[in-house]
Formats: structure tokens, C-alpha cells, sequence
């Protein structure tokens, strides 16, 4: 006995949230942001209602994002942003993804900012502005300067100081300036009370690259590309110091493995109290020191 043939295809109904989250092929967190993000549904959400189902669109475009992310791309550049010090800044290929380890030349700065006085504080090497920006909500009262060698960085920076920074803020608008670490900026600018910098550190050989291949290779690398990653570094120090005010700190993040030779490279500047900082995984990270003030010869 034959069977009537039907006209009609079978119809594949949907995929419900947890469905999707079980075959996306991602680390759950990874794909409960995309939920969140392209979707619109809280982890709550996904809790309460796991067999809710995905509406074609949204599915699309779910799916999208998870193969940016399968194939290695950060996934603040997919979903266009990264919380850094509270903050929600915008991202994108021409920036650096911020670090939480970057958190700590924010801390350190606040730790040694008068809330209650101006101050001139240069950001080197902005990127997204991440540190400029945390560091004048944090300290108002301080005049706050960034410089980064890429126009395209300022331009992220400047949007996102635009959308987190007060319009009135006493220690008034953020100062951009384009070039190599401190020539981007004029002559007569400073002294400063501060200055803080995560460089590029990575060394041109390194195999950790391909793992970084979507984040911009001048911001890992820089020009001064050499075997130990020191070489923009070191061009910093030597710009740095002597734009210090006397009692002024230069701080400024590393590789993990380079406390060392940057302790060095500062004391070498002729800078005092030299000392490095761990992160939250105990590796000394950030380095830094100061100018020695009047009659201090201890170095």
C-alpha cells in the first residue's frame, strides 16, 4: 500500500535560547553576552524562559557574531564594547581591547591625585581612551591630556569621551594630541604632575601574536619593534622623565616578564622610588617612579 506524497517540505521549528546556547560552539559566557546583546535576553531571562524561541532575524544575526568569535575576533569588537573601571567604552579594530591589568595605572594615579587640587596629567598611547577618560571622573579636578601616533584611536577616544564625560567638568575638556609619545605634544606643555602610559611591549617574534592577530599591531608592536619588546619603552622613559615635575610620577604597564628591565630603564632616567605592582594574578605588571624632588638625592 502506497502512501499519499505530501507537497509540503517538514518544517524545522526554531531553535529555543538554550538550544542555540547549547550548539553555539562558544564558551557560555562568550554566548550569553551575544544573547544579551543580539538578542536582548538577560541571563534572568534565559533562566526563566530557556525554551523561548528565536525568531529567524534574531537568529541570523546571533549567528553572525558567533562565528566573528569562533574564528578568534575579540568579543568586544563584536559586540562593539568593553567595560573598563566601571565604564562602557566603545571599541573597535583600531584600538586595543582595555585589560583589567590597565585598571591599575588608574589606581595608582587616584592614589596620588589630590581630589581637592589641579594637577597636569598626560595619557600616553590612549588607544580608546581608557585611562584618560576613568582618570578624569575620577580626579575633576586634574587637566587631563592623551596623545596616541594613530588619528584613528583619537577619534575613538574623543567619541567616547563625548558620550562618559560631564560637559562642565572643572578641570575642563580632555586635550587630544596626535604623535610620538610626548613630540605630539607643544613644547611649552607641562610640566607633569603625572604621567602614565601602557606601550607597546610585545616583541615582533612573539608567538602570543596570532592569538592578537584582530587588535591593531602598532598598539602590540610598535615601530620600534625589537627582540625583547623594550624599544618603545624605552624611547618613552627617555621622553618622560625629563617632562616630570620634580615629585612627579611616571607609571606605565609592562609585559609580564619585563619588571625587571623596566625598574632598570627608570632608575637608569635618574628616577627615585622605583617599584613595580601586581596584578590580580600577582605579576608585576605596571612600574613606576618618580622624579626626585629638590635635595632628594636618594635614588
Amino acid at each position: 500500500m502506497t502512501h499519499p506524497v505530501s507537497g509540503c517540505h517538514d518544517i524545522v521549528p526554531p531553535p529555543s535560547l538554550q538550544d542555540w546556547l547549547r550548539a553555539s560552539g562558544l564558551a557560555r559566557s562568550d554566548a550569553l553576552a551575544l544573547l544579551r546583546e543580539f538578542a536582548g535576553v538577560s541571563h534572568a531571562a534565559l533562566l526563566a524562559h530557556p525554551e523561548a524561541a528565536l525568531a529567524p532575524r534574531t537568529l541570523a544575526r546571533l549567528e553572525r557574531a558567533a562565528a566573528r568569535v569562533r574564528a578568534g575576533e575579540p568579543l568586544a569588537y563584536v559586540v562593539g564594547w568593553r567595560e573598563f573601571f566601571g565604564l562602557r567604552l566603545q571599541v573597535g579594530p583600531h584600538v586595543l581591547v582595555p585589560r583589567p591589568e590597565t585598571e591599575l595605572l588608574v589606581e595608582f594615579a587616584v592614589l596620588r591625585l589630590d581630589p581637592q587640587r589641579s594637577a597636569e596629567v598626560l595619557d600616553l598611547g590612549t588607544g580608546s581612551g581608557a585611562v584618560a577618560i576613568a582618570l578624569a571622573l575620577q580626579r575633576p579636578q586634574a587637566r587631563v591630556h592623551a596623545s596616541d601616533v594613530s588619528a584613528q584611536a583619537l577619534r575613538q577616544a574623543r567619541a567616547n569621551a563625548r558620550r562618559l564625560l560631564p560637559r562642565q567638568r572643572p578641570g575642563g575638556a580632555l586635550h587630544w594630541h596626535q604623535g610620538d609619545w610626548l613630540r605630539a605634544l607643544p613644547a611649552a606643555a607641562g610640566p607633569f604632575d603625572l604621567l602614565l602610559a601602557n606601550p607597546p611591549y610585545v616583541a615582533a617574534a612573539d608567538p602570543h601574536l596570532l592569538a592578537l592577530r584582530f587588535e591593531p599591531t602598532l598598539a602590540l608592536v610598535g615601530r620600534r619593534a625589537d627582540s625583547d619588546g623594550l624599544g618603545e619603552i624605552r624611547e618613552l622613559i627617555a621622553q618622560a622623565a625629563p617632562r616630570l615635575r620634580a615629585g612627579g610620577w611616571l607609571a606605565l604597564e609592562h609585559g609580564w616578564d619585563q619588571a625587571a628591565a623596566v625598574r632598570a630603564l627608570l632608575r637608569r632616567a635618574g628616577l627615585s622610588e622605583v617599584h613595580s605592582l601586581r596584578d590580580l594574578a600577582g605579576i608585576q605588571r605596571v612600574s613606576a617612579a618618580r622624579r626626585p624632588p629638590p635635595g632628594d638625592a636618594c635614588h
